[in-house]
């Protein structure tokens, strides 16, 4: 083996070392059978969730797999397979899946999520869960439900108040009003009082 094929093969080797290791998913998958405007589709489909799609050889990857600690990944590496690298732990899988039950001749095979070694039915699992936007709104909507009751509660206490206030500012109206005339009736009998102690001190002096 020269040294300029041996070159192009570390350097295969590297690229799909460094595609492992900065993807969150990567999922193998045989597609024998499927015709090439199918494959067309699936590149076109995966692309849309932003997924890299690639063929390598298997003896690549294996070394590949060495390189980064993911020898259990080594027995799916039968056949003609594809290698489906993102940054969307979810994607791959979730892609792939559904143009799966359309056509039969894409086999989900192995993967690896998040740093671990995944089967075929993990696989399917995860395709179930929705994309990074969806997983961002039902966290958004958990979210949401408790501060939105506890904006209910706020405003019903709001309300409450709302209430409240008239009645009160009413009774400090009226309060002075109802007031006024037990203060002048005191006056009067004060006067009055005062009035008949200078009566009888008068009559005492005669």
């Amino acid at each position: 083996m020269n040294q300029a094929v041996l070159s192009n093969k570390q350097a295969i080797v590297s690229e799909i070392t460094d595609k492992i290791k900065n993807s969150q998913a990567t999922v193998v998958c045989e597609y024998r059978g499927l015709s090439v405007a199918e494959v067309t589709e699936l590149r076109r489909n995966l692309r849309a969730e932003d997924v890299e799609f690639k063929v390598y050889k298997n003896t690549m990857f294996e070394r590949a797999c060495d390189e980064t600690g993911f020898e259990d990944l080594k027995d799916a590496l039968v056949g003609p397979n594809a290698f489906a690298f993102s940054e969307d732990a979810t994607a791959p899988a979730r892609v792939l899946a559904k143009f799966a039950k359309k056509h039969n001749a894409l086999v989900l095979k192995k993967g690896i999520v998040e740093g671990k070694v995944v089967d075929e039915a993990t696989i399917k699992e995860l395709s179930a869960l929705p994309n990074r936007e969806g997983m961002l709104s039902m966290l958004l909507s958990c979210l949401q439900s408790p501060v939105s009751s506890f904006a209910r509660v706020v405003q019903a206490v709001a309300d409450a108040r709302s209430t409240e206030a008239p009645a009160e500012a009413n009774a400090e109206q009226i309060a002075p009003v109802e007031q006024a005339p037990v203060e002048e009736v005191k006056e009067e009998t004060v006067a009055e009082e005062t009035k008949a102690e200078e009566a009888e001190s008068a009559e005492s002096a005669e």
